[in-house]
């Protein structure tokens, strides 16, 4: 996967099933996927170690990585400031 951006939550965010991610206002979010068609609202994305769906309106964007196709092995916990 490669990694998009990264952003910092907003607000808490509890998710309403396993599909996704949850995060506290405050937690670094890495975006890998910018979903497209009927469910634009939401995106995809990490914290800590968890993977999931999350609305994008509670994030904050401060870094974007697109530019660089930075590719990152997905067993690797992704703490990088």
């Amino acid at each position: 996967a490669v990694l998009m951006c990264r952003g910092k939550a907003t607000q808490d965010f509890k998710g309403p099933d396993c599909r996704f991610v949850n995060f506290k206002k405050g937690e670094a979010v890495y975006v890998y996927y910018k979903l497209i068609g009927k469910s634009t609202e939401l995106w995809a994305g990490s914290v800590g170690s968890d993977f999931g769906y999350f609305p994008k309106d509670l994030l904050e964007i401060n870094h974007n990585y697109s530019n660089e196709e930075l590719e990152l092995p997905t067993d690797v916990s992704l703490v990088i400031f």
